[in-house]
């Protein structure tokens, strides 16, 4: 496997959370889930390893909580850190962690979201968490879940960004080994289903939750570290393939006009395995200002803002960010008024 420089990937990001009021209200409901089973004190300190900018940093701020976000991506780091979210614009690694520390303190809490499937190294990384961590502290991660993954023929998280696809087994083990401990996992929609799970150092005194018995039984079960099982996954997206195919194609042949909604990383990998090109999407939408006036990656689909859907009024939409179909649906009925339609590619083919 190929690992891209991640200095490459990430110090010019433009993928921001705040722009998202699906992940606001999830990072909102987030943060006061943590303070409240955690019982935070005022005063105590949140790390953010991969902050963003800052969104979900921001509801513990609020709470009286001292907040530092860790993120490679310079302008998006320093926007936080104007607005108030002092963010440091460097990548997380055990000798930060020890820096941290003796400046600041242990943290009570420290979160990874939608990062640890990005980091090549996991062993220094954790180590780095577990030195930054105060000894009753917590550790807690969000990150897309195999299970999902497979269940729901998600195959467009799988791209450059993603070194690794995470179950909770192999996770229980992992943490084990490096003097941490895997206390509780739970089940969450982001990004099509994702796992949130937490950890203490071994040493701590939270008893782990049923929870993740029962996902370890659940994988066990559905046989993910088999063979046959990856090739069943390999010929459900095959179909999906064909059945997108034959769906835009006719509309096409009848003289349709057909765009795309939404230009996050995982559109590259749905368009170039499906086959479509700007043969098919007149263009993209994306409601980031960050985005507009790009190309999609290779296929060089001009990215618009949603403007452009009632200048141009196209017949169909295609929701590439397929995990947001409800609320970009919601936010567009003007369109669906006006005779438009949209159509979802995952986990199965519908046209809304």
């Amino acid at each position: 496997m190929t690992i891209i420089d991640p200095n490459y990937l990430f110090q010019d990001y433009v993928y921001v959370s705040g722009t998202s009021p699906v992940f606001v209200k999830h990072f909102e409901e987030y943060a006061k889930s943590v303070i409240s089973e955690f019982d935070l004190h005022q005063g105590s300190l949140v790390v953010e390893i991969g902050s963003n900018d800052g969104t979900l940093l921001k509801f513990f701020q609020d709470a009286g909580m001292r907040v530092l976000g860790i993120d490679p991506a310079i302008e998006i780091a320093k926007k936080a850190t104007d607005l108030g979210i002092e963010t440091l614009p460097v990548f997380f690694n055990a000798e930060l962690a020890k820096i941290l520390r003796n400046e600041r303190g242990p943290a009570s809490i420290i979160t990874a979201n939608n990062v640890f499937a990005h980091v090549d190294d996991l062993i220094v990384f954790t180590q780095g968490v577990r030195w930054l961590l105060a000894e009753d502290g917590v550790f807690i991660f969000e990150v897309s879940y195999l299970v999902d993954v497979f269940e729901k023929t998600l195959f467009d998280t799988v791209y450059h960004e993603h070194l690794s696809y995470h179950s909770v087994s192999p996770l229980h083990q992992f943490f084990q080994a490096q003097g941490l401990e895997l206390i509780e996992v739970t089940r969450v929609k982001t990004h099509g289903g994702s796992l949130r799970g937490i950890v203490q150092l071994s040493s701590g005194y939270r008893k782990v939750s049923k929870s993740v018995v029962n996902l370890i039984s659940l994988e066990s079960k559905l046989k993910l570290d088999k063979a046959n099982t990856l090739k069943h996954y390999s010929n459900n997206i095959d179909k999906l393939k064909q059945q997108l195919q034959v769906l835009l194609y006719d509309l096409k042949q009848s003289g349709k006009n057909i765009v795309g909604y939404g230009a996050p990383a995982k559109a590259t990998t749905l368009l170039y395995h499906f086959g479509l090109g700007p043969d098919m999407l007149d263009f993209i939408i994306d409601d980031s200002p960050l985005k507009q006036g790009l190309y999609s990656p290779g296929l060089h689909i001009p990215v618009l803002p949603s403007s452009a859907l009632y200048e141009k009024n196209p017949d169909y939409i295609l929701i590439l960010a397929w995990n947001f179909s409800d609320p970009i649906i919601k936010n567009h009925l003007s369109f669906s008024k006006a005779g438009g339609k949209f159509i979802i590619p995952l986990p199965e083919v519908l046209i809304v």
